[in-house]
């Protein structure tokens, strides 16, 4: 009876032990981990799946939204200048901050409209001259095809093949003009269409920085107050930090594009050199595709003048200026702000491009920025451990921190 019973009891802890393999523990370290990084998996897809619908849906609205987000922050230094005075001596309520914004507006639309006042004769003049012009590159293109044609023999080619690569020449040039002309009206009738929204970016910046303190404490008081709240003030601040350097580099970048295009292009001999240069000012803005269609139509102004030559000194000069700005000029000027690879820029303005169009072009910079700094936040928090090592934590870690002195200090 004894041994019976034992033997019982022996086969039921066996069984017990089978059931332990057999089974999983919901409660093991490992499975919870494996639970935690499902879990994180589903939600981010998830959330990548709405912000691709977000950014769709309302892709020009955010571009509203951002663009006014950077007027506020090229404003912001000058609204404290102006107020700094008067905080030094204690009467912050002479000068309000809506006061010192309003100052802010009057200052810079009235440098603005000196200088379009001043530079608008010399630009109407230049784009009329480039649609008198226009029969005249179709003359000259033709001239070159001639005169191309006239090295054949020369050149022993024979005239099926003559026939045949003045054919591909008249073709490519038939294409690109047709393009160029599409693209040209397609930007007009966007610019058309946008620009009486493009009044409300002002507005909406007038607000952004009026409201920018009570903005970041309706963001704070979704967090508990405590370590979270004060997680979520650094992160703030370091957002801040970003996008400031990063508008102030843009836009100190178009300037001094701008200016160098300009001198340079005059300095060159090429046509219309004051409006290749303020549209190179102006694209610079755009991260990649901004330079790349500069660059293409200086070339094709050279090309097309009466000197060819000048389009190889063109190409020339906007290549030495495109690597010494990328990674002489241009870093010094961000410093540490934003911390990005060339790759990463390409990468994302590519995504942004296929996501959102145009808008995404310029939405994509911003965004990466603000991931990489979410990022360095997240390992700030996990420490050494790295993203995934904050969640294959043991039950042991866990335990020791709960019943660790310092974390109950914080």
């Amino acid at each position: 009876m004894v041994e019976s019973r034992n033997r019982r009891k022996r086969n039921l802890r066996q069984e017990r032990k089978n059931a332990r393999r057999i089974f999983i523990d919901p409660s093991s370290p490992s499975i919870r981990s494996i639970i935690r990084v499902v879990l994180i998996a589903m939600l981010i897809l998830v959330l990548a799946a709405l912000l691709s619908a977000t950014l769709y849906l309302l892709s020009f609205l955010l571009f509203l939204i951002v663009l006014s987000i950077f007027f506020a922050y090229l404003l912001d230094p000058l609204v404290g200048f102006i107020r700094k005075p008067f905080e030094q001596r204690h009467l912050e309520k002479i000068m309000p901050r809506p006061l010192a914004i309003v100052i802010s507006y009057l200052l810079v639309f009235t440098v603005l409209g000196i200088a379009i006042a001043n530079l608008l004769p010399l630009i109407a003049t230049q784009i009329r001259d480039f649609a008198e012009n226009l029969p005249n590159y179709a003359g000259l293109i033709e001239t070159r095809i001639n005169a191309l044609s006239n090295r054949y023999d020369q050149l022993m080619i024979s005239p099926e093949v003559q026939k045949q690569i003045n054919e591909n020449i008249a073709a490519i040039l038939g294409n690109l003009g047709a393009q160029i002309t599409t693209i040209a009206g397609n930007t007009a009738i966007s610019i058309a269409t946008y620009l009486p929204w493009m009044l409300l970016i002002p507005i909406l910046a007038f607000f952004f920085l009026k409201d920018a303190s009570l903005f970041r404490s309706m963001f704070l008081g979704f967090f508990p107050s405590g370590t979270w709240r004060a997680r979520a003030s650094s992160f703030i601040t370091d957002v801040n930090k970003t996008l400031a350097a990063y508008t102030r580099a843009q836009l100190i970048s178009c300037l001094l594009i701008g200016s160098i295009c300009t001198l340079a292009f005059t300095l060159i001999g090429l046509d219309y050199a004051l409006l290749l240069g303020i549209i190179a000012g102006v694209f610079e803005f755009i991260p990649m595709l901004g330079p790349l269609t500069i660059g293409i139509t200086a070339v094709l102004v050279g090309a097309f003048s009466d000197n060819p030559w000048q389009a190889l000194w063109t190409a020339v000069f906007l290549i030495t200026l495109r690597l010494t700005h990328d990674y002489v000029t241009y870093p010094k000027i961000v410093r540490d702000g934003i911390h990005l690879h060339p790759l990463a820029v390409v990468l994302s303005v590519l995504a942004g491009e296929q996501i959102a169009g145009i808008p995404g072009v310029f939405l994509s910079i911003p965004i990466v920025a603000l991931v990489s700094v979410l990022y360095k936040h997240i390992l700030e928090y996990n420490g050494n451990r790295g993203v995934l090592g904050g969640i294959f934590r043991s039950r042991r870690e866990d335990r020791h921190k709960k019943l660790s002195p310092e974390t109950d200090a914080e």
